[in-house]
């Protein structure tokens, strides 16, 4: 089953949907080998579209909210743009990298959205830039899966736990042993990770997989797999096979 498994291509796309920056893109290997990174932003079309909003918000306290209707029209229709050249560029970017299979986190957010951001949690078309770029890798011959989305920002990729926010730049973390990074990108090789640890575990039998999660105990709960567990794993199945 590993030889089977390792002559097929191995190259996934991960891609990390976020509210700092459009999208965080990482390309993997199945032994963990990151082959390229990349930070997909449209920071000008952002900045037009905080104005358009700005001027929104001064409109209709000044004449009610009767009289915003075609307005919030224009910003709708901006905002569909901007998914549309997200999309156009995670895609992109994977058909450029000979990819297979482009991994997404499962993203739900139900019940009423509170706080500073709740404007740009509303206007986040999260759903509508996977189904955009499902679309559009299919007619490129790529696959689309998607993974759980606990804990992949909020625990560090090599393993040494729960990161910390900066509370200045919510784009950076701190890690408990005190390296600093990119939140996004982080959580972007926890995606590739766990979508591999799916992969690699699914077609061995039950007594090899009994072993591995014994010299892997991690693995056994997916949701706080992370990308130092995806490279452990690796390696013992490579022990496990070279027995």
């Amino acid at each position: 089953m590993y030889r089977r498994f390792r002559n097929r291509r191995t190259v996934r796309a991960e891609f990390a949907l976020g509210l700092n920056t459009d999208a965080v893109c990482t390309i993997m290997r199945a032994d963990g080998t990151v082959l390229g990174r990349k930070f997909i932003d449209f920071p000008s079309e952002k900045d037009r579209m905080y104005r358009v909003l700005g001027r929104i918000s001064r409109f209709q306290r000044k004449h009610g909210s009767a009289q915003v209707k075609s307005r919030w029209a224009y910003a709708k229709r901006f905002n569909t743009e901007l998914g549309r050249k997200i999309a156009g560029a995670v895609t992109g970017y994977a058909e450029e990298n000979h990819v297979d299979v482009i991994v997404f986190e499962y993203l739900e957010i139900k019940g009423k959205i509170s706080g500073r951001k709740k404007q740009k949690l509303h206007l986040w078309r999260k759903r509508d830039i996977q189904k955009r770029c499902e679309h559009q890798a299919h007619r490129r011959g790529m696959r689309i899966s998607r993974i759980c989305a606990w804990n992949t920002s909020r625990l560090a990729y090599d393993g040494s736990g729960t990161v910390v926010r900066d509370p200045g730049n919510h784009s950076l973390c701190t890690f408990q042993n005190g390296k600093r990074y990119n939140c996004d990108l982080s959580a972007s090789y926890n995606i590739g990770a766990r979508y591999f640890i799916r992969e690699l575990l699914k077609p061995i039998p039950v007594t090899e997989r009994s072993l591995l999660e014994a010299k892997v105990p991690s693995v056994k709960r997916r949701i706080s797999c992370v990308y130092a567990d995806l490279r452990e794993l690796f390696l013992e199945m490579e022990l496990l096979r070279a027995a």
